[in-house]
């Protein structure tokens, strides 16, 4: 069971500083390659999801612009020894939708999915190691507040890495 100590509240100005945060959410994910490992991402539109994940691939190597993959609803970013699956659930109209994308097939050890919208998918998806929630503040120029949850064991240390 994960403890009330697996949770932390961020508050992040900028975009720099959402993409600074998905840098170091990576640097944790990339530290650890036994299974895959799942992280939810949700936030209102424009909040900084797809941000967060741009620091998560940078994290990784991955350079340039990160769009979220509204239509193709599944971007792989393949390096020689891990893959990192950019998800975006938010066209589905029923969690059913998700069995037809085959990402149980994706759960391979050392795999990152980085999943926008998993309400979304709800009782069709893998466990979240990490569920992200991003909300603005107000004003919504004060910045985003994000609240981290630890889901799994893995998730717990994960947060750890991150809040040391």
């Amino acid at each position: 069971d994960v403890s009330q100590s697996s949770r932390a509240q961020l508050t992040v100005p900028t975009a720099q500083d959402m993409h600074a945060l998905g840098t170091e959410i990576g640097r944790a994910l990339l530290a650890f390659d036994r299974a895959a490992q799942c992280v939810g991402i949700e936030g209102d539109l424009g909040a900084g999801k797809t941000t967060l994940v741009g620091g998560v691939l940078a994290a990784a190597g991955f350079e340039g612009p990160v769009r979220s993959p509204t239509y193709t609803l599944i971007e792989p970013y393949a390096r020689a020894d891990r893959t990192i699956y950019h998800l975006d659930l938010y066209r589905l109209a029923d969690p059913g939708e998700v069995e037809p994308l085959g990402i149980r097939d994706l759960l391979v050890p050392g795999a990152i999915l980085l999943i926008e919208w998993p309400s979304r998918g709800a009782g069709m998806l893998p466990r979240l190691d990490l569920e992200i929630h991003i909300g603005y503040r107000a004003p919504p120029e004060s910045g985003r507040e994000v609240s981290l949850v630890a889901g799994s064991e893995v998730g717990s240390d994960l947060l750890a890495r991150l809040l040391q």
